[in-house]
Parts: structure tokens; C-alpha cells; sequence
């Protein structure tokens, strides 16, 4: 059960991304993601870019996770991987910037990140003892 909760943070912690450009331009994650969702059916080339198909991607590994009985722990690290491309890509463009909010709404998904990878090990490591 521990395994698809993990899995549910990742995917929550995932879209309370923030960025944030010029003055006055700035978004959630989960707001840019519903437009991309609507370009994708009215304009696809539009959304046709590797850090907007990766992240999406890779939320719906994590959500497909949710509906398996044992919880794969190989198509939870790809979905990670593909989400954590573009949160970490833009927690690194926050430290840059200094901008500081981009920075903490990219925290919540490294530390859920980690705590799934160290979940992992260690059943990894009672499962073989």
C-alpha cells in the first residue's frame, strides 16, 4: 500500500510546480498541463516537445502504477525520471533566476523522489535477506 501512495505524492507533488517568466507571466504545473491536455486534441504540433511529452508521460506511468496489484517498481522509476527532468530542470533555472518560489515548489517532488527511491531499496533489501 506504501508503494501507490508514494506513487499518488508523486504524481500530486508533480503538478503544484510553479514557473514563472517576465513580470507578470507565471503558472502551476497542473494549469499549464489542462492547456496542454486541450492543445494536444484542437493543435498536437504545438505540444510536440520532449520536456512537455516526458513529464506527461511519465504522470501517466505513475497513474497506471495506481491500477496494478504489486506495484511495478521499474515503471514507477521511469515515470519518476520522466517527471523529475522538468522539476529539476526548473528548480535549477529557480536557483539561477534566484527566484525563490520556483525553487520550493519544486522541493515537495525531490523529497517525495527520494523517499520513493529509499522505499525501494530497502524492500529490495528485506525481500533478498
Amino acid at each position: 500500500m506504501k508503494a501507490k501512495t508514494l506513487n499518488i505524492l508523486l504524481v500530486l507533488t508533480s503538478i503544484i510546480g510553479y514557473l514563472e517568466w517576465g513580470k507578470d507571466a507565471s503558472v502551476f504545473f497542473f494549469q499549464a498541463e489542462l492547456q496542454i491536455l486541450n492543445k494536444l486534441f484542437t493543435d498536437p504540433q504545438s505540444v510536440l516537445h520532449p520536456l512537455i511529452l516526458l513529464p506527461l508521460a511519465g504522470q501517466l506511468l505513475l497513474l497506471f502504477t495506481l491500477f496494478q496489484k504489486k506495484v511495478s517498481p521499474y515503471l514507477t522509476y521511469f515515470g519518476m525520471a520522466a517527471i523529475a527532468l522538468l522539476i529539476l530542470f526548473m528548480g535549477i533555472v529557480g536557483l539561477i533566476s534566484s527566484n525563490i518560489s520556483i525553487v520550493i515548489s519544486s522541493i515537495p517532488f525531490v523529497v517525495t523522489g527520494i523517499a520513493t527511491i529509499r522505499y525501494y531499496r530497502y524492500s529490495r533489501v528485506v525481500a533478498t535477506a
